[in-house]
This record gives structure tokens, sequence and C-alpha cells, in this order.
């Protein structure tokens, strides 16, 4: 019993231990520091070689030359070429092959395709000219054939490697970006939907919130509370105005949302698609809030897609008129004489839609074929005209 605190704070510094070894390889900095002594260590290798070959250099010299080119590798991201250079300093002068590799997968890697195939060219070429200096080591490749197997097999591997793995970058990269662009969409179409709630939901109960303020200031005329009831009455229907002006005319997006102003340009489309369109539209409609507009505009356009799905080429009539304080909207169009050869695209969403906004202003809605027409019918409060 008295080991298990040990025990358990072992357990702890391992655990520990290990999510900072994770987080330390994961870093860039860390994998470029593993980077450059895994091509130390390999050059290592060629120690012995290179103090028996060059008298100028012994065992330590050429490991601390070894060392200093390979802490080249440590800014490879930022300049790779700078890396390729120290490569082939280091293969014209101890005619050493490990590090060019590490140059041109670097090259591939962080700067793409075409530096790459540069990267390749320039050191095959200058590893030709070497080839061809006395003092090529036949370990290298004592003949053309030789050379050509080990060298240029080397520099076309490495920095096609580094090329696949600039690709794979790119991918995540826009795999990344796409998601991010996704959650901003998903989140844009949530506020919108929180906004038309909003104001469908809210500003209905500001309606009648004011509605019910002004009955009960008539009710107190010449009392004490006339005053208060009107000044609520009055504060209701600014609150309404205010929410209007914020969600409905500047929008989610900052741009404001169509209303009868675009009813034309929602015709004039549909002329054009083959389904031409008769609009009429009350002069007082014009006077309507934003909120009631954007329901009108929306209506008009779900009704003016349904009939270019489902009755392609039939005339469509389109009126909007204000009578006895409601706001009555109807969209009539001919029903086709055969049904069409491939059913249409269809959510079968729009029409729930419709009656949803209009119902949730307090208004009826109605839809379904009438004789040889299928007509839309909505019917809602006009509210207060600007």
């Amino acid at each position: 019993m008295r080991n298990l605190p040990a025990a358990q704070a072992i357990r702890q510094a391992t655990a520990t231990a290990g999510r900072l070894a994770g987080r330390w390889a994961q870093a860039p900095r860390a994998l470029d520091v593993l980077t450059a002594l895994s091509a130390f260590a390999l050059m290592s290798l060629d120690v012995p070689g290179l103090a028996e070959a060059d008298n100028s250099l012994n065992g330590p010299l050429a490991a601390l030359a070894l060392a200093v080119g390979a802490a080249s590798l440590l800014v490879r991201r930022g300049a790779p070429w700078l890396t390729y250079l120290v490569s082939l300093f280091f293969l014209g002068w101890l005619h050493e092959l490990t590090l060019a590799q590490f140059a041109l997968y670097s090259l591939g890697r962080y700067r793409g395709r075409r530096a790459g195939a540069l990267g390749v060219i320039g050191y095959v070429a200058f590893a030709y000219v070497m080839f061809n200096q006395p003092g090529w080591p036949a370990h290298r490749g004592d003949t053309l054939s030789s050379f050509l197997s080990l060298v240029v097999p080397i520099g076309v591997l490495a920095a096609g490697v580094g090329v696949a793995a600039n690709r794979r970058d790119l991918v995540h990269a826009l795999e990344a970006q796409r998601a991010e662009t996704d959650t901003l969409h998903a989140v844009q179409q949530e506020r919108a939907r929180i906004a038309r709630d909003v104001h469908d939901f809210v500003g209905r109960e500001l309606t009648l919130l004011s509605v019910r303020s002004q009955v009960l200031a008539r009710r107190a005329a010449d009392g004490p509370f006339e005053e208060g009831f009107e000044e609520l009455s009055e504060t209701a229907r600014s609150a309404h105005r205010m929410l209007n002006e914020i969600i409905v005319q500047r929008g989610c997006d900052g741009s404001p949302t169509p209303g009868l102003d675009a009813l034309p340009g929602l015709a004039e489309r549909s002329g054009r698609a083959g389904s031409p369109v008769e609009l009429l539209i009350d002069g007082a409609a014009h006077r309507l809030s934003p909120l009631r507009q954007a329901a009108v505009h929306r209506v008009v356009q779900e009704c003016l897609t349904n009939a270019a799905k489902h009755a392609p080429g039939q005339p469509v009539s389109v009126r909007v008129e204000i009578s006895e304080g409601h706001l009555t909207i109807t969209v009539r169009n001919a029903l086709p004489a055969t049904a069409p050869t491939s059913a249409p695209i269809s959510a079968g969403t729009g029409t729930t839609g419709m009656a949803e906004r209009i119902r949730a202003v307090g208004g009826m809605f109605s839809a379904g074929p009438r004789a040889d027409t299928y007509e839309v019918r909505a019917r809602l409060p006009a509210g207060d005209l600007t």
C-alpha cells in the first residue's frame, strides 16, 4: 500500500511525458530537428571513408563537417534552395549523396513539382560534371551506366516523394478549407433560420401586444391609465419596426431581404424560362412592413418555381391585394394537359415552408387544384402600413 502513491506518480509522469513527446513530434520545428539528426546519422556511416580519402579531414573533422551540412535541413521549410545548394557543395567536395536526397525531397515538398524537377535536373547535371573529374570514388559508380543507375534514381525518387507529399498537403489544406467553409455556411443558415423565427414569432407577439394595448386604451378612455396604454402600444409598434429594420431589411448577410420591388424581376425571369406571368400588385401593398413584403416575395417565388417544375409553359397569374386590413396573395397557373414525361426534381417542402411562414404571422394558407387551374392563396393581416 505504501508503494501505491509512488506507482501512481510514475504512471502520471509517464503519461505526461508521452503527451509532451506526441506534441513535440507533431511540431514542424521538432520534425526538422529529427530530419537533420536522421541525415547526420546516415552520413556518419561515411566518416571513416571520408577521413581516409581526404587527408585534410580526420574522423572528428569529418563528423563536424557532416553535422554542419545536416544542420542546413533546419531551414528546409523556409529556404529549401539553401539546403539544396549546401547539398551540391557536399556532393562536389565529399561526394556525399545522402544530403542531396533530403534536399531534393524538401524542394518537392515545400516548393512543388516545378521546383522538384528543376532540382533533379541541376543535381544530375552537377553530379555528371563531378563524375568526369578526377577523384570520383568508385563506390559512387566507376562507369557511366553504374553512375546513372545510382545517381539518377536517388534524385528522382527523393523529389518524387517530396512532390507527392506536397500534393497531399494541398489536399489536406483544401479539405480543411472546405470544412471551414461548410461550418461557416451551416452557421449562416442557422442564423438565418433563427432570424426568420424571431421576426415571424416575436413580430407576431409584438403586433398582438400593440393591438391589445390599443383595446385597453380605448376601454380606459378618460381614465388615469389611458395615456399609459397608448404609450405601451406605441412602444410595441416601435419595437416591431426596429425588429423589421434589424432582421428583415438588413438581412443576416448584410443585404436587404427581397420585397415587392423584386417581384417584377421574378416575373421576368419566369417569362424567359417559358412561363409568362401576369403580375398585379395593389399600390397600397408597397406600404407594407418589410416583414410582410418578405412573406409575399417568398410565396410568389416558391409558386413560380413550382409552376415551372410542374406546369412548364403555362401562364401564371399573380395578384397581391389589400382589402379591409388584410393582405391577400393569389397565384394561379393552368394545369398541363398531359403529365410530364419525367417527374420534376423536388424536395417536397416548398408548400409546407410557405404555409408555415404565413401561419406564423397569423394568416391562412391554402393550395391545390381548382377546376383546370392550380391555385395558391394566402391571407394575412396587413398590419400597420408605413
